[in-house]
Order: structure tokens, then sequence, then C-alpha cells
């Protein structure tokens, strides 16, 4: 419990000081978004090229592990729609509702491994990113070519989207140099360990200046079902599907943070660009992010 503790309270307090430094707005107004950039482009890539470059894991398990993740996106998936067909709830609100139930945040789910699991366990998540990041947005762009008809989409910038997507990339070349057996040059291994080290903690304070707490009064309903699918429903699914797979240990542990992370910031742009609920999927982020810390804590104890 202790290492639980420990493991989450800094975490935690890394995204509430980058809510701090946003709201006393330092350095600046216009530091975080390239900060945020700069994470998703350069320092997470270097992250996780190098961790998937010098791995060595189980592909068979490996692969247990993507498909129990990709199918217990499906059940969310049409458990909403589902539940959507009897709550009825507004279009451009069930939008955000699925992409909070569907989506998670890679720096939270990244951090959080990284200092239960190690290098190991930062390695075997950063695979499973891999196939359910596309997987996730092919599913939300659906939800909003289903559910809102207004919003500008194209499905060539969509496909530009998902194959330039720095975090699958990275995986794949990670993956490429990990097949092949190459060695890396001991100066490009050690420039890759300096900026991974800096890639987590930026990642968590750009979460926290990420964080919206003037919407979270306008939700209702919408706000709690989200809520209590991510965080609840979504872990008891993959760990029964986890459990069917065969799956223990490490894996089950991982497939089960996985399934309890909050949803993503980039859920936020999404709505805002194709015509979804925007205060809701704020505070949907908000709240799920602040939330996600007490069913972790509860959560992996029993695992």
């Amino acid at each position: 419990m202790e290492h639980i503790l420990n493991t989450l309270i800094p975490i935690f307090a890394l995204i509430l000081l980058g809510y701090f430094f946003k709201t006393i707005k330092f350095p600046s107004i216009d530091f975080w978004p390239m900060a945020d950039k700069f994470t998703y482009y350069v320092l997470m890539p270097s992250l996780l090229v190098y961790k998937v470059s010098t791995s060595n894991v189980n592909l068979e398990q490996t692969l247990n592990l993507v498909t129990t993740a990709l199918l217990a996106i499906v059940v969310i998936f049409f458990s909403l729609i589902i539940l959507n067909y009897f709550i009825r709830f507004n279009n451009r609100a069930f939008t955000s509702i699925m992409q909070g139930g569907i989506r998670f945040n890679s720096y939270v789910l990244l951090a959080f491994v990284d200092s239960v699991y190690g290098d190991k366990g930062l390695v075997l998540t950063a695979i499973v990113m891999s196939f359910v990041i596309p997987f996730i947005n092919i599913l939300c762009i659906s939800t909003f070519a289903l559910y809102v008809r207004d919003g500008k989409f194209s499905f060539v910038t969509f496909l530009k989207t998902i194959i330039k997507n720095p975090l699958i990339l990275a995986c794949a070349v990670g993956g490429l140099i990990n097949a092949s057996d190459i060695i890396l040059p001991i100066v490009v291994l050690k420039s890759l360990t300096i900026l991974s080290g800096a890639a987590l903690p930026v990642g968590l304070l750009s979460v926290g200046v990420g964080l919206e707490f003037k919407y979270l009064k306008l939700a209702k309903k919408e706000l709690l079902v989200c809520v209590l699918v991510k965080l609840i429903y979504f872990p008891a699914v993959i760990y029964g599907i986890a459990m069917l797979f065969g799956l223990n240990g490490e894996m089950l542990a991982i497939a089960v943070i996985f399934g309890a992370m909050p949803t993503a910031v980039s859920g936020y742009i999404l709505a805002r660009e194709l015509g979804g609920d925007v205060s809701l999927m704020a505070s949907i982020i908000t709240l799920q992010t602040l939330l996600c810390m007490v069913t972790l804590f509860l959560i992996i104890p029993v695992l």
C-alpha cells in the first residue's frame, strides 16, 4: 500500500503543479502549448524509441495483452451505444461520452507503469499503445460521423494523422531496431536517455495545464455516466477479458491499469474540430484525471 502511495502521490503532485503553473501563468501563457508539442513530437518519441529498441519481451504474451486491450475497447464502445439507446443522450454530448469512455491519457499511463514496473512494463505498454491508438481514433471518428454530421472531417486527413502519429512511429522505429539487432552508437543511446528523462515529468505537467474546472458545474448525468464507465466498468471488463486470455502478474496489472486511465486531453481537440460538446469533454478530462488516482489506489493492491 505504501508503495502505491509513493507512486501515485508524485504523479498527482506533478499534475497539480502543472495546473498551478497555468493558474499563475508561469512562465507564460504561450509556453505550455509549445512545451506540450515538444513533449509529443520529441521527448515522448525519444523515450519510446529508446525503451522499445533495447527491450526483450515475450511476443506471445504481448500479443495476448494487445488483444485483451482491443477487445475491451470494443466492449466499452458497444456498451455505450446500447446505453445511449435507453438513456438518449444529446448527440453532441454522446460523442464526448464515447471519447471519455474509450480514450486514455498516454502520459499518465506511461508514468504510472514506469514507476511501478520499470522498463519492461513501459515497453509492454508502449506496444499496446501502438495498436490501440489508431483503433480508438477510428472508433471516435466513426462516432462523430454517425452522431454529429456538421463537423469538419476528411478521411484522408484522418489517415495522415494516424500514419504521422509520433508515438506510433516511435514504437515502430524502436521495434524495427530491436528486431534487426541493430546496435545504436553510444552517443545516440546517451542522447535518447537524456531526452527520455524529461518526457514523463514534462508530460505530466502538461496534463495539469489541460485541466479545466470551470465547466464542471455545467455537467450532469453525462459526466457521472462517463466517469463510472471509464474508471469502474472499463477496468472490470478488461480484467475479465484478461483472465480469459490467461494473463496474470505484471501482464494482468498493466491491462487493468490501462483500463483505469483517465481519458486523453486530445479528446478536447477532436470535440472542438468535429462539433462535439467541448465543455462536457473538458469536464470529463478534468474529473477523470482527478478521480483516477483514487481508483488506482483501490485497484492496484487487489491485482
